[in-house]
């Protein structure tokens, strides 16, 4: 079975990316939870809730997050995957919303109302 890796990413599409983390105090949305060799701390999965910006000419995907900041991403990043239909009916408050005056292209220009 052959197994489409590359996805093309579009403005607006919603995505989850899987961030590795430690800390001695897992929280409740942490996934994949190990204890460290001596036992101070744990290393655990927790996934964001992100949409993507736009994505430049070196397949950088540009995502931003639900407190407005940007990161830049490679598309091929395997933590990074497009969100599931049903992922976005369940989850849909953890995904960052837009201002309805704003372009997911550029944040300055407001989109102009018809």
């Amino acid at each position: 079975m052959i197994m489409k890796t590359d996805h093309l990413y579009k403005p607006g599409d919603f995505v989850i990316y899987k961030v590795t983390k430690q800390s001695p105090h897992p929280g409740p949305r942490a996934s994949k939870i190990y204890p460290a060799a001596h036992g101070d701390n744990y290393t655990y999965c927790v996934e964001k809730y992100w949409i993507v910006d736009h994505v430049d000419e070196q397949n950088q995907v540009h995502i931003r997050t639900r407190r407005g900041k940007d990161r830049i991403i490679d598309s091929h990043d395997p933590c990074l995957r497009p969100a599931h239909w049903w992922e976005r009916l369940i989850s849909g408050h953890r995904f960052p919303e837009l201002p309805k005056n704003q372009s997911l292209l550029d944040d300055k220009v407001p989109v102009e109302k018809l």
